[in-house]
């Protein structure tokens, strides 16, 4: 479904300075890794794929990881397993907020680990620390993740995209050395339906959108979702939160005006917001934004 047909003329393009120098040591960095820990949003798993990833990967291991899945149904998590493994994958799925599922990502970096060594071994070389990076979208929560695996608070973690600026290798244990790099993004989002998906689960800066057209466009996303695949979301998520159903609306942006005259005295900006914040929380519901192709 597009969802973009608002943005002909607010097109979504978020490329600040301080991605473009990150990547650009990331690339340096590379050459270095062994392993690649590629961090997905679980909410929105395509739109969260770096196009240029096989390029970074090529040659190594890779990771990959859906965090937040507590923000997704067991359901939908079953449907994303059985895609990914008809691509030849196995996602490892994390709340690394929490700490669900750290263990089993701690254990494929073990494996990985002992993989380099026996190769080094045959080599006649010694072992070493295997060295992995953590590569992902803005504020998919990376940080968070390394934090886990290390078990103690050593890089900064906050729910907003842009908090992570450098590139720093942090010491898990003698087995494993971790890349801490900060979010990358493409440096033009040719997808504008991914790039609202993005800017709905706040993966890109904030100053990339207008809150009340991505609100709004949230909204047709949410009833085309449930006209589709119902079995697959909260029943009425929106009408349960505000007591306002969203199917007596042509379109996202007149439920939106509706919103804001029914809670927030008309003020559009504030409904907005709001909506945008307490799907952000959790407060809507478990909600994936994609379904699995076909």
């Amino acid at each position: 479904m597009a969802i973009t047909q608002n943005y002909r003329l607010n097109l979504i393009q978020w490329y600040p300075g301080h991605i473009a120098k990150a990547e650009k040591k990331l690339k340096e960095q590379l050459k270095r890794v062994d392993v690649v820990f590629e961090v997905r949003d679980a909410r929105i798993p395509l739109a969260t794929h770096h196009p240029q990833m096989a390029e970074w990967v090529e040659g190594k291991t890779r990771v990959l990881i859906l965090n937040r899945v507590d923000m997704i149904t067991p359901q939908m998590r079953s449907l994303w397993i059985d895609w990914f493994k008809r691509q030849g994958e196995v996602p490892y799925f994390t709340n690394a907020q929490h700490g669900k599922g750290i263990a089993e990502v701690a254990r494929a970096a073990q494996a990985a680990g002992v993989e380099l060594n026996q190769r080094r071994s045959d080599r006649g070389m010694l072992p070493r620390p295997v060295r992995a990076v953590v590569i992902g979208f803005p504020n998919v929560g990376k940080s968070a993740l390394i934090n886990r695996l290390l078990g103690k608070r050593v890089v900064e973690s906050a729910a907003r995209p842009g908090v992570t600026r450098q590139l720093r290798w942090v010491r898990i244990s003698e087995h494993l050395e971790l890349l801490d790099a900060p979010g990358v993004i493409p440096v033009r989002l040719e997808n504008q339906d991914a790039a609202l998906k993005l800017a709905i689960c706040d993966d890109i800066g904030e100053a990339s959108y207008d809150n009340q057209l991505v609100a709004a466009a949230l909204v047709d996303l949410l009833n085309y979702l449930e006209a589709v695949a119902a079995d697959l979301l909260p029943k009425k998520p929106l009408e349960s939160r505000y007591q306002l159903d969203s199917t007596i609306s042509d379109t996202g942006d007149i439920y939106l005006h509706a919103l804001a005259e029914h809670r927030y005295k008309g003020d559009i900006e504030r409904a907005a917001r709001q909506l945008l914040t307490d799907f952000r929380k959790g407060l809507l519901g478990e909600i994936s934004l994609e379904l699995p192709p076909n």
